[in-house]
């Protein structure tokens, strides 16, 4: 029976007629395959700048805008033609209502930091929290404890996580910031307790298909808008924003270098690869450079999407063009400590283009736990969770490790709809492999919905393009089936 499936899954899939619908007068055939692949139907465009046909979906948000009606030219009637339909997609990640900004006015950058990012992210004024304390590399667990008595006053459960418009304090004791707050102060997030090599407690969020970490799990992410001087942030905000919904085509590239104790994630790397290696895939590069036979990093390279390796000092960061959303981190002690670090800071990646980065504020030991993991970073990222997300649930131990970046980068966010000569087209990254969707038509937004077309899914990660001839209601929705 499992081989019967399996089978089905890559092949055209036919439309269920509705409810109570006679088969044989509404039927229509559907797919759900890589962009590349052949589809049924009219042909449509894709291209996200046709506002007629294509627009790029936004989460639970109505994915498209419908335009006016108009009468067919020649016709008597005078009944409208159809509109483009809205589609609405499933929850994917978070969003920015739902992300609470944490300022501390008595330091300028973050003041101004904060004031950019709400205005960019539009988010709500009721989700900036204002906080006053002096500004030093470490708080101690006293001083945290009362400034996070003041943010759990000001938030609501709506709230899924932090934006910290700070550079310094990253430290509480011998936790960092960030996972104080996500996990709160506790020393069993630490391995400074007579052991400095140490293993530290789970998140319980590592790898976790929930999409709303407070509601799910009880712990909010929190993420650095960090850098040297303000306008550094900005850039690295602008570079978040300008990721969303691009459904980058960009590299990624895995460095096992001459570093063994910093290289310890190659058996990860090597199976990331391995998993990606399909059509419709990303296009990721191991690079094992062990025996010192090159080089232990890339350089002027055009096109970099992620970029994990292991050093304590990565060479030529500037030389590569890493696109907006590209994440990249090295595996070292101090990489975490913010701005600048005895090793490289993790900085030193935003600085160079990244959009995100990770590393460790204390000694970790090279314990794998205690950094990303690529094989959940990616899928994650993939199927549209912001950065925040994706890179939180790559850490199976967090509490020694710093996130900064932008936190709502979503470059696989959404999806791409066209609509031509009543083909409705869905091409979209959100679709977990081997699970089942439903498309539902409907005359208004809040139904009633009945059946378009059944049994969607994909076998692996891919950009999935689901095609639905005849689409002549105001609204589609995509669900998971239950």
């Amino acid at each position: 029976m499992l081989r019967r499936r399996l089978a089905l899954l890559l092949l055209p899939l036919t439309a269920c007629s509705a409810p109570g619908d006679d088969a044989s007068t509404g039927s229509t055939s559907a797919s759900a395959t890589s962009p590349d692949s052949a589809s049924t139907g009219a042909p449509t465009t894709t291209d996200p700048t046709d506002a007629t046909s294509t627009t790029v979906a936004t989460t639970t948000e109505p994915a498209t805008t419908t335009g006016s009606s108009s009468t067919e030219p020649g016709t008597t009637t005078g009944e409208p033609m159809p509109v483009m339909p809205t589609v609405i997609l499933p929850r994917a990640s978070i969003l920015a209502e739902e992300l609470a900004l944490l300022v501390n006015d008595q330091d300028p950058q973050s003041v101004a930091v904060a004031a950019y990012y709400q205005e960019k992210r539009q988010i709500p004024a009721s989700n900036v929290i204002t906080l006053s304390f002096p500004p030093a590399d470490t708080l101690g667990a006293a001083d945290f404890t009362a400034l996070k008595a003041q943010i759990d006053a000001a938030i609501g459960p709506q709230i899924q996580a932090f934006a910290v418009a700070w550079t310094n304090p990253h430290r509480v004791d011998c936790q960092s910031l960030v996972s104080a707050l996500a996990l709160g102060a506790d020393n069993k997030y630490c391995s400074t307790q007579g052991n400095p090599c140490g293993a530290t407690a789970a998140s319980g969020y590592y790898d976790s298909p929930g999409l709303a970490p407070f509601t799910d799990h009880g712990l909010r992410p929190a993420m650095h808008l960090a850098g040297v001087s303000a306008d550094e942030v900005f850039k690295l905000i602008d570079r978040g924003v300008a990721s969303d919904g691009t459904f980058p085509t960009g590299a990624g590239y895995f460095m096992r270098t001459t570093d063994p104790d910093r290289s310890v994630r190659w058996p990860q790397l090597i199976q990331t690869q391995s998993d990606w290696a399909h059509d419709g895939g990303l296009q990721l590069e191991y690079i094992d450079n062990s025996e010192n036979l090159a080089v232990n990093f890339i350089e002027h390279r055009t096109d970099v999407m992620f970029y994990l390796t292991g050093l304590a000092d990565v060479p030529q960061l500037a030389t590569n063009t890493y696109l907006p959303g590209a994440v990249a981190d090295h595996l070292t002690s101090y990489g975490g400590s913010i701005p600048q670090s005895g090793q490289m800071s993790i900085v030193r990646w935003l600085e160079a283009g990244a959009t995100a980065s990770y590393g460790t504020a204390f000694e970790p030991c090279n314990y794998v736990n205690k950094f990303p993991d690529s094989r959940a970073l990616l899928p994650h990222y993939f199927r549209g969770e912001t950065v925040i997300e994706a890179y939180w649930k790559s850490v199976d131990w967090p509490g020694e490790g710093v996130f900064v970046g932008e936190p709502l980068a979503r470059p696989w966010g959404g999806a791409v709809i066209g609509w031509q000569d009543l083909l409705l087209t869905i091409e979209t990254t959100q679709l977990v492999p081997g699970e089942l969707y439903t498309l539902e038509s409907g005359p208004t937004a809040a139904g009633p919905w009945t059946t378009a077309l059944a049994d969607i899914s994909v076998p692996t990660h891919l950009r999935a393009k689901i095609s639905l001839p005849g689409a002549t209601e105001p609204f589609y929705r995509l669900i998971a089936t239950p």
